[in-house]
């Protein structure tokens, strides 16, 4: 339940706080997490970012004053965090559907974004398949890259899975993919846990190193830009991904923190959290997602 307490803190800050200049860092530090654990949270739990969420109750906001008053659209455009007119009117076109001066001119169908309110509701009957692994301190080869926390669940970005066809089509995993025999050949997405004044998270594809794990000269992969990752002794949820592409990781994601979270008596944890991509075919598992958490 933590998370869904925390999330409604959240709203109710950005509702008290629309007129000032704040984002979804802001909101992370008042309720007393890193940005990265809070943008993914609120994103999945709500399907937009809390910058989206921001945005559109101001423009919300201002479509209802752009027809119920005559404050001059400029002033208006400065009340909701717009530097220029020009930045408001694309805006608020965007998202209304007209400019701001056509809505002024009466039978304007806006668009209402109405504040959030987050709610655990039983709709009965579903289950979800999970397991929980207590761990050993684990070792990985990977390549690392940053990128933006803005980035998690935002449709639109296709960064990692831009980094995964990078590696494939160049062949970058060929020094550590060599490692490890023909069907052990596994490969992880990494993901790190941030700071809280952090607004990047690290994500890495790699190798586990274990007992099927060829020797290997640390330097010498340094040398060609692997890096290698510890991780610490832990509990973790492991789900099953099913489908045919990267969509199921964000489903999976979004149960996580929508039905696991609330009632399993478990909260996330900030250690690295993991897909693991089995060497071969396994019918229409695309991955297991590995996140670890601890007791509530």
């Amino acid at each position: 339940m933590e998370w869904i307490s925390s999330l409604q803190k959240a709203i109710t800050y950005m509702e008290e706080h629309l007129l000032e200049e704040i984002n979804y860092e802001d909101v992370a530090k008042h309720v007393h997490t890193s940005s990265y654990e809070f943008h993914r949270a609120f994103s999945f739990i709500t399907g937009i970012t809390a910058n989206t969420y921001i945005r559109n109750r101001r423009l919300s906001l201002a479509g209802r004053e752009i027809v119920d008053t005559d404050i001059r659209i400029t002033d208006i455009a400065l009340k909701y965090g717009y530097d220029t007119p020009e930045s408001f009117t694309k805006a608020f076109t965007r998202f209304h559907g007209m400019a701001p001066s056509v809505a002024r001119e009466g039978n304007a169908k806006l668009v209402l974004f109405n504040p959030l309110v987050i709610k655990l509701t039983v709709d009965g009957g579903k289950t979800m398949e999970y397991k929980i692994v207590q761990t050993e301190a684990k070792k990985f080869i990977a390549l690392v890259r940053s990128f933006k926390t803005e980035i998690i669940n935002d449709q639109a970005n296709h960064d990692v899975a831009d980094f995964w066809a990078e590696c494939n089509t160049n062949h970058m995993l060929s020094p550590i993919w060599m490692l490890r025999e023909d069907g052990k050949r596994d490969l992880y997405g990494l993901c790190s846990p941030t700071n809280d004044d952090s607004d990047t998270f690290d994500y890495g594809i790699g190798i586990i190193v274990d007992e099927d794990t060829g020797e290997y000269d640390p330097e010498e992969l340094e040398k060609s830009g692997f890096r290698i990752w510890d991780v610490n002794p832990g509990t973790y949820v492991v789900f099953e991904c099913r489908g045919e592409n990267g969509d199921c990781i964000a489903k999976t994601w979004t149960k996580f923190f929508k039905e696991f979270l609330p009632q399993s008596g478990y909260e996330a944890s900030k250690e690295t959290d993991y897909e693991l991509y089995f060497d071969g075919s396994h019918e229409d598992l695309f991955c297991e997602l590995w996140i670890p958490v601890k007791k509530a």
